[in-house]
């Protein structure tokens, strides 16, 4: 994969790339270098995007006790 830099030193990090780490426009990246000379780009936050179900995990609203759950599931409101 190539890319060009620009006139202000930037470039476009490939789609494949950014899929692999899981890059957002916001995630931080690092440059590492290697003991061979060649740069490592690595993902700097270590934030792994969440999938909408994880996000939803543990979110089941307000706690309710087992008596109201009970009377819920009774109809007895």
């Amino acid at each position: 994969m190539t890319t060009r830099v620009t006139a202000k030193g930037q470039v476009t990090i490939p789609k494949a790339v950014r899929e692999l780490l899981n890059l957002v426009p916001g995630s931080e990246v690092d440059f590492n270098r290697a003991a061979d000379g060649s740069v490592v780009l690595v993902r700097a936050d270590k934030k792994e995007t969440k999938s909408r179900f994880q996000r939803l995990r543990g979110h089941a609203g307000q706690g309710l006790d087992t008596d109201a759950i009970m009377a819920l599931t009774r109809g007895e409101t």
